[in-house]
């Protein structure tokens, strides 16, 4: 044993005097809110930042939106009912949401979304989501044919010291290449002209920050790099931090050249609604707004016995944190929504759903394509939507 560790010591010594890869140098720390990518001034926001520059970009898109009903002969004196949607992170548990708006969109009561936000597995359905029924077919064959070997490949034991990550995960960007093509790219700019949003969220590894990219405005710039700067920030989404490797984003500032670490939003939060710092309730126009997120994941405790080994405690630990985050984001989208008047309708993996066979690894396709019918029944039953999460009771009227 102490042969074994004084071996791996020596090679972990060996490697990293070769060396890593390399990056331009990050942005400063008082710069990290000034750089934007590309040059577009609205093309991101940090979450936990300034709300102005958000709601400024709402105001937009109820201009927009108004503009787009007046063109179409409505009135814009009472506007219609709204729809939000945020879907959340959770690996290849997203065939729960890809199944569940599939079998939505064949109950017939699958609305068109206001606003789509998306972290993770999340940001790679958001924008089959954001665009409708008629990208039902890809989000399908996306989450329901995927096998490991379509998403990464992984790289030897030396990675751990020598390179950025254990998995290289250029197969998945030839997927995104495949389906976040040109025609994708210009209805989304179409749809933000009308007044809709689609958000996806990572994670600034540099400033330990999260990052809302506003795609509409991407798409919208007519920036000959912005189709390979959204397949990045779609890249980005699946940059589990030492797992994946991270998404490199160029900046400049002031002439010089620098380079944004982005990696998985779901490091800093699971799913996203909209900034609590954002109060629905003080909007200039009141109307209805209806809430729906869709939490790729059971929220229940998942009892597994842990091995008494280093690596064993510390990933069932790490698993553990990652699920209270997920609960947690849930309870913040509640409370959110509660508070600014918004109707709330939650969506989980419940403790009904039984797998036909014991899952053998991430991304097996046999487990992918279950939880895909799952998610298809749940919806075209009508049984998706809860009003509270779990945990929660109705509150008494005499409190």
């Amino acid at each position: 044993m102490l042969g074994r560790m004084a071996t791996l010591g020596l090679l972990s010594l060996a490697l990293a005097a070769c060396g890593h890869p390399s990056r331009e140098p990050a942005v400063p720390r008082a710069d990290t809110t000034r750089a934007q990518p590309l040059g577009i001034p609205n093309l991101r926001f940090f979450a936990d930042g300034d709300p102005t520059l958000m709601a400024q970009e709402a105001a937009r898109a109820l201009a927009k939106e108004q503009a787009h009903l007046r063109a179409a002969g409505r009135s814009t004196t009472r506007l219609p009912p709204v729809s939000y949607l945020a879907v959340s992170g959770g690996g290849d548990n997203g065939a729960f949401g890809a199944g569940l708006l599939n079998g939505w969109t064949q109950a017939g009561t699958r609305p068109e979304f206001k606003m789509v936000t998306g972290v993770s597995t999340g940001a790679l359905i958001a924008p089959f989501a954001f665009l409708g029924p008629s990208y039902d077919y890809a989000v399908r064959e996306v989450y329901t044919t995927i096998t490991p070997d379509m998403v990464y490949r992984s790289r030897g034991i030396t990675a751990a010291v020598f390179d950025d990550a254990m998995a290289d995960t250029a197969p998945l960007a030839q997927i995104i290449a495949k389906y976040a093509d040109e025609k994708m790219f210009a209805e989304i700019a179409r749809e933000y002209g009308e007044g809709r949003l689609l958000l996806i969220g990572t994670t600034d590894l540099d400033a330990q920050r999260p990052v809302i990219w506003n795609i509409g405005a991407l798409a919208a710039s007519g920036h000959p790099q912005a189709l390979d700067l959204f397949r990045k920030i779609l890249r980005a989404l699946a940059a589990i931090p030492g797992l994946f490797q991270p998404v490199m984003v160029d900046v400049e500032l002031d002439g010089r050249k620098y380079q944004e670490m982005h990696v998985d939003g779901g490091a800093i939060a699971q799913l996203f609604l909209y900034p609590p710092s954002i109060d629905m309730s003080q909007a200039r126009i009141q109307r209805q707004r209806h809430a729906y997120v869709i939490r790729n994941a059971r929220l229940d405790p998942d009892y597994a016995v842990t091995e008494r080994q280093t690596i064993s405690i510390a990933g069932r630990a790490i698993v553990a944190m990652l699920a209270a985050s997920g609960v947690n984001d849930v309870l913040r989208t509640y409370f959110t929504s509660q508070r600014d008047g918004v109707d709330y309708n939650l969506a989980y993996i419940g403790t009904d759903f039984k797998p036909p066979a014991e899952k053998t690894g991430e991304f097996d396709p046999v487990y992918m394509r279950s939880l895909y019918d799952y998610g298809f029944r749940q919806a075209k039953e009508g049984r998706e939507w809860h009003k509270l999460p779990p945990g929660l009771s109705v509150p008494s009227p005499n409190r």
